[in-house]
């Protein structure tokens, strides 16, 4: 076996591309495995867990190269692609044979454009933003690790210059139609969303879109934008953008657990608005997502469905075999939301599908972002036929399992495991109200402590895989809590790779239960991967909240049954009953004195 280990400097590469290239370098023959990556502490200790002596000093700015092959001839060929795939560079014409803009300020400088995306390691974001809120243009700032300092100095600008700063660390957008980071393909319609969290905005676009009703625009505000510090200047200000937008008819509000004065400001604003606002503002005695979109439904008059679920087998069985491919029904009369540019313009009419840009002084969206739906129309959900008890399966209700003849293993602790930071806490939040200090352990895969460095755990979920193959091998792990997001820019079949770790879990004796947050047009194929899901063993559940009332009921300790009461002795002088002494618990097989 042949090892290198090298760590170059004056080489960037973000960490999507080097992920590519460490997973084209892993499937070269001959390499048994690769790791190219920023030499981060989290990636200088993966490598040291893969078994390669990292050199010392290397830090986040260089690059950290470590390959193993079975010799020295594919060891040689491997650096050889390496070297290959690292000398590649963009096509550098913006298409009309002009050189493109290097800089966020020099592309303002040509105008055209009204909504700037930066996507660059957080210690650069800064100043990349701060370029586009000069300029007088929305901002949204993909970029995490981005100290809080500088996420308040850039919103304070903003609102100066009367621009929306979204981010630091904002996930998900949908403006005008277009998808912009991780984003699902729902259908238009007259919900706005504003969330300090991008799962918990997928959670809410896919729930509604599963109910029929689409959304007018999703405006992202990074995590901490409802923390004391930030005091939720970009949720306020993206308030008031929706309330002034003629297509958006209604407003929720996500957020983690917010700041208790950030809150009462917010439902303030809100109690003051003419649009009606419904709060998803995720604490104890809070609704979760699920409630909050089941009371938006009411609001327009939608009914509420019955959310999808896909039973698991009792436990103890096997995994079903794969199933045929169901034919898909009709698609629904109402499209996505088309490709096009983003607009972010109050005064502008409703958009409909196909349809030209708005007027200008809106703000079309980034080149090279994902277009919020590939055009056409969205794949139906094939659901199995769903157990008993399981209707409505989600909201404030949502407790009673969605399938019988369940043996539950004796092993009960419960472990999440998340990518998304809010769906995370909601379950967390539902399992802690229902287990207390029994509710187990919850990892957030998506913090910022596990990404600097490295991509998002919905684009590479390999330190996720890692810790659920240790999980599922633990004795002590009786119920494994997952979630998996699909849509635009995430993992292309994430079900590929989870569903042998189910199965090998549930042959270990535990159970799975998965809250996949997707719609029906995403390019993974909800169906598809809700199936393959299944048929490993897990439980399926499309709500985030019922999936996590589910896990917490398994989870819960069994009751050993208490022995029956003792009857009362008799009186003084008085036989005992049947004319013997008192029987204990045992059967009464033998009569007793004078009883025969």
């Amino acid at each position: 076996m042949s090892a290198f280990v090298e760590v170059r400097g004056g080489i960037y590469r973000d960490s999507v591309g080097l992920l590519r290239i460490s997973r084209e370098l892993r499937e070269r023959d001959g390499v048994e495995t690769a790791l190219v990556a920023m030499a981060t502490g989290l990636n200088r200790a993966m490598a040291e867990g893969m078994g390669f002596a990292v050199p010392e000093g290397a830090g986040p700015g260089e690059l950290l190269v470590a390959i193993r092959a079975r010799d020295d001839a594919a060891l040689e060929a491997a650096r050889q692609a390496l070297d290959a795939m690292l000398a590649e560079r963009p096509a550098a014409s913006g298409g009309n044979g002009d050189e493109p803009p290097r800089t966020v300020r020099a592309a303002a400088r040509r105008g055209g454009g009204n909504l700037v995306l930066v996507s660059v390691p957080g210690e650069h974001a800064f100043a990349e933003a701060l370029d586009a809120v000069e300029a007088g243009l929305d901002v949204m700032v993909f970029s995490d690790n981005v100290p809080v300092a500088q996420e308040v100095a850039l919103k304070r600008r903003a609102a100066e210059r009367g621009v929306l700063v979204m981010g630091p660390d904002c996930g998900t957008a949908i403006v005008g139609g277009v998808g912009l980071g991780f984003a699902n393909v729902v259908r238009p319609g007259p919900v706005g969303v504003v969330a300090a969290s991008g799962t918990g905005a997928q959670q809410v676009a896919c729930l509604l879109d599963h109910a029929g009703v689409g959304v007018s625009h999703v405006l992202g505000v990074g995590g901490r934008d409802t923390s004391a510090e930030v005091g939720g200047a970009s949720t306020l200000r993206a308030l008031d953008l929706l309330e002034a937008d003629p297509a958006t008819r209604l407003i929720v509000v996500v957020s983690k657990p917010p700041a208790p004065g950030v809150a009462a400001e917010v439902r303030r604003r809100a109690a003051a608005m003419a649009t009606p606002v419904v709060p998803a503002l995720l604490g104890p005695g809070e609704d979760d997502l699920t409630t909050a979109v089941e009371k938006a439904l009411r609001a327009l008059g939608a009914p509420v469905p019955a959310w999808p679920s896909w039973p698991a087998p009792p436990y103890g069985d096997a995994p079903r075999p794969p199933k045929a491919p169901r034919p898909a029904p009709r698609a629904p009369a109402s499209p996505p939301h088309s490709p096009g540019s983003a607009q972010l313009n109050p005064g502008s009419a409703p958009h409909s599908p196909g349809s030209a840009p708005h007027s200008p002084g809106s703000a079309p969206h980034s080149p090279g972002s994902a277009p919020h739906s590939p055009g056409s129309a969205p794949h139906s959900l094939a659901s199995p036929p769903r157990g008993p008890g399981s209707a409505p399966y989600g909201g404030a209700g949502a407790g009673v399992p969605p399938y019988e003849g369940v043996r539950v293993p004796e092993r009960r602790g419960l472990r999440g495991l998340f990518a998304g930071g809010t769906l995370c806490a909601e379950a967390e939040l539902i399992a802690r109200e229902a287990l207390g200090e029994a509710a187990g352990s919850f990892t957030d895969f998506g913090d910022d402590a596990f990404t600097r460095g490295r991509p998002h755990p919905m684009i590479d979920p390999g330190p996720r895989l890692e810790r659920l193959a240790a999980d599922a091998d633990d004795p002590a792990c009786g119920v494994l809590l997952l979630d998996v997001v699909l849509g635009h820019a995430a993992e292309e079949d994430p079900a590929a790779r989870l569903a042998p770790l189910v199965t090998r879990a549930r042959r270990n004796g535990a159970h799975v239960v998965i809250s996949l947050c997707g719609a029906r047009g995403d390019p993974q194929d909800l169906a598809r991967q809700a199936r393959a899901l299944n048929d490993a063993g897990a439980a399926v559940f499309a709500s985030n909240a019922a999936a996590a009332r589910h896990a917490a009921l398994l989870a819960t300790p069994a009751k050993t049954p208490s022995p029956p009461p003792a009857p009362a002795p008799p009186s003084p002088g008085e036989p005992p009953p049947g004319g013997g002494p008192l029987l204990g618990p045992g059967p009464p097989s033998a009569p007793g004195p004078g009883g025969g």
